[in-house]
């Protein structure tokens, strides 16, 4: 009969989120709270009645007693669900009084994979897992699986939170084999670490977090609802996660409807309270359509979780007739002429036309606003 378990990791619950305002701090973190509950809901759903977790629960080895207190709580109250925890690199077993904490608290529906030993988590399910002993371990810990001894007809699984191939900063010893579940005859190898959902071969797979913290992966979290029957497996994708992340990408040029082409790429307004948002404008534009850009930008921002606009790569092309708004003659044209010519030097370093180029726009943002 087939065994189903809800896969996740990297919750990373008590994250900072130092860069943000304070008002999306506290939602982040609270949704990342509140995501224990989600994945409950998901796993009851699907009937899967465990919910394995591969690293990271923690973001750090020392969270706060409320965060702990709270995450041990919530999974408490979800009490027709089996919750197995098992250390990655955030909250490696290095964070000995974090785990001696959780095991005093004793909860009873929470199962902590400590070692690297198998876990039985039915007489015909058991659970190989690979916790991490430090932040950077420095070797392969999935390795003892190839000659770990399971009952005959046992379904295996591994669990394990580390770096699969090309992930920067890994040590070539301390890469876990893409073929590991089949080199140790596992029916699913269950890992952590990559914050993106990703396949990695027929029975390995990289649930993703729960909740993203961050633009590298888009979109909201997930987890994966995983079907072991034997040494076969089926794995569904599940939305788990309440914010989005989305860097977004405008390309303009000259006569283009700029503001008709940013808020067509940004989220209906009904989405943008759970919105996060890094848009980025490369290309051209006069200084009349790159006003009007800042305008929406500046008046739109606040409707979203977080709004960050990179316009770096945008350039300004200045025409007489956008200079004519500022100053037809006079000091300040003498001023916008010169910072259009500076902006313009094929012969000035790329920092000083840039620099050129936005205290042009910001004048005459100044002053079409003052004539308007």
């Amino acid at each position: 009969m087939a065994f189903r378990f809800l896969h996740t990791s990297d919750l990373h619950l008590g994250k900072p989120f130092g860069r943000f305002d304070e008002a999306i701090r506290g939602r982040l973190r609270e949704a990342r709270h509140a995501v224990i509950g989600r994945l409950a809901k998901a796993a009851r759903a699907a009937e899967a009645p465990f919910v394995l977790l591969a690293g990271d629960t923690f973001d750090a080895e020392t969270p706060s007693p409320q965060t702990l207190a709270q995450a041990l709580q919530a999974m408490a109250q979800a009490s027709d669900l089996t919750w197995v925890l098992m250390p990655g690199n955030h909250d490696s077993l290095a964070a000995t009084e974090l785990w001696r904490r959780i095991a005093a608290d004793a909860v009873p529906n929470v199962r902590l994979a400590l070692e690297p030993e198998v876990m039985m988590l039915t007489p015909d399910v058991a659970l190989l897992p690979a916790p991490c002993t430090q932040r950077h371990p420095g070797r392969d810990l999935t390795l003892w699986m190839d000659g770990a001894a399971t009952p005959d007809g046992c379904a295996r699984i591994g669990l394990a939170h580390g770096g699969i191939a090309g992930f920067d900063g890994m040590e070539a010893a301390a890469i876990i084999p893409p073929d590991r579940a089949e080199q140790s005859g596992l029916a699913y190898l269950g890992l952590g670490d990559w914050h993106g959902q990703m396949q990695i071969g027929q029975r390995t797979w990289y649930s993703g977090a729960p909740e993203q913290d961050s633009f590298k992966h888009a979109g909201p979290g997930g987890a994966l609802i995983v079907s072991v029957d034997g040494a076969q497996c089926d794995v569904t994708t599940c939305p788990i996660g309440q914010f989005h992340w989305q860097s977004i990408a405008v390309d303009l040029l000259p006569g283009d409807t700029g503001i008709d082409q940013v808020t067509s790429a940004l989220p209906h307004p009904e989405q943008r309270r759970d919105s996060l948002i890094d848009l980025r404008l490369r290309g051209r534009q006069t200084l009349v359509e790159r006003a009007a850009i800042d305008q929406l930008c500046a008046r739109i921002g606040a409707e979203f979780g977080a709004f960050f606009v990179d316009a770096s790569e945008l350039q300004s092309q200045a025409l007489v007739t956008d200079l004519d708004i500022i100053e037809a003659t006079g000091a300040l044209r003498d001023a916008a002429e010169a910072l259009m010519a500076r902006a313009e030097d094929t012969g000035a370093t790329g920092a000083d036309r840039a620099t050129s180029a936005a205290a042009l726009n910001a004048l005459f943002s100044i002053m079409s606003e003052a004539s308007s």
